[in-house]
């Protein structure tokens, strides 16, 4: 049996005010480093209660507290100057968190790196039920690739991952599908293999025969996003000839200059350096959040380059979205969506599929279940949208 402690939590958030209020909670003393806990670090620890309990030394320190979650949890400090406590139980899966030493955000130098929040912080994985399909197991594995390659359009050379599916690199006759897979705001082109396990979701999805091999490029789309107004369609009253983005935030081009980067640039790249089928069948776009609108966005305004498309807690795609419905429809072959269970938008996307299913396009939808804005919820997405490619 696990021992137990009894702790004082400050926890509460009111009217959108913070309100401290007192509670004794006993915490299982089961703590283990975890997948994103640097090795031979003893923080960020997590129990088998999914609390996550942090320890930095910092004896000149006044207040030190521990923020995930949108919550802060206040650390103690003993007779060295160690300051350690725990938050209340987070859901499964990948949270950015930091620490706040009187008043500095700083990532704990225990904890691995991740690209979130527009910086590079700390991140704990808080094991899952279900992790079974992103573990490294004995299969045969792809290449997750970092490269980079010249844009016209940001006038500079971009780095790129490429995911290469198993065997690419043993048959030079075997040419592959291509999946254009984006991040969500304040993240970037690491995202998806770093937070995401996109390559191990990939090998096993393949080792078992549910996915047909295909090659999956991740990008920065987080460029000049202020450009959205002035990429913008015209509004109503204004004039001119605007194009329809289907972008939100009043119709706002949410692709911005990404839109060229990948149209004018980084397609053709691939197209040319890789062994892809290059052609509309055999393309495919999707997003989480911020990449998922980006991903309707550019789909919306280029009808005839994707006949995949995904979009992960990024609201709904419909046919009224689509100012030539017949240009989209004909090579069209999915529009998958998905939010985390604990989402709002989740109850909308059954309907927005069963729209496509009724003009002859396949409509699927897919809700995570006990998750939210988070990239378990995105795991499970890719999970369930990387078989449905490519039949």
């Amino acid at each position: 049996m696990s021992k137990t402690i009894y702790v004082t939590l400050l926890a509460a958030f009111v009217g959108g005010s913070s309100l401290a209020q007192t509670q004794t909670t006993a915490v299982a003393e089961d703590f283990r480093p975890t997948a994103t806990t640097q090795e031979g670090r003893q923080s960020p620890l997590v129990n088998s209660e999914r609390r996550v309990r942090v320890r930095i030394e910092a004896p000149e320190a006044k207040k030190v507290q521990l923020d995930i979650g949108a919550v802060k949890y206040d650390l103690m400090k003993d007779a060295q100057g160690v300051w350690t406590g725990e938050s209340a139980p987070q859901d499964e899966g990948f949270h950015y968190y930091q620490l706040n030493i009187d008043g500095a955000s700083v990532p704990d130098p225990g904890s691995m790196y991740y690209y979130g929040a527009s910086r590079w912080g700390s991140g704990v994985e808080i094991p899952a039920s279900d992790s079974s399909f992103y573990q490294l197991k004995d299969v045969p594995h792809g290449l997750l690739c970092e490269t980079f390659y010249p844009s016209k359009t940001t006038k500079n050379n971009r780095r790129v991952y490429i995911y290469l599916p198993p065997g690419y690199d043993k048959n030079p006759a075997v040419n592959y599908p291509v999946l254009y897979l984006q991040h969500g705001m304040g993240e970037n082109e690491t995202g998806w293999g770093n937070q995401g396990y996109t390559a191990m979701i990939m090998d096993n999805l393949i080792a078992e025969g549910k996915a047909k091999p295909f090659i999956i490029v991740m990008e920065n789309s987080s460029i000049d996003l202020s450009a959205m107004r002035r990429n913008s369609p015209p509004q109503a009253g204004q004039g001119g000839q605007g194009r329809r983005t289907g972008g939100p935030m009043g119709g706002m081009n949410f692709a911005a200059q990404f839109e060229r980067v990948l149209i004018d640039d980084l397609i053709p790249y691939i197209e040319s350096n890789y062994r892809v089928i290059p052609d509309r069948a055999h393309r495919a776009m999707a997003g989480l959040s911020m990449g998922g609108m980006q991903t309707r966005s550019i789909v919306i305004a280029n009808p005839e380059k994707f006949s995949h498309v995904g979009m992960f807690s990024s609201g709904t795609f419909t046919p009224a979205e689509l100012s030539d419905v017949e240009a989209f429809k004909n090579g069209a072959k999915l529009v998958f969506m998905s939010f985390g269970g604990r989402e709002g938008g989740a109850s909308r996307i059954a309907d927005a599929a069963e729209e496509w299913n009724k003009i002859g396009v396949t409509g699927v939808s897919y809700v995570s279940p006990e998750t939210a804005h988070e990239w378990h919820s995105w795991r499970r997405s890719l999970y369930q949208f990387a078989p449905l490619l490519f039949k």
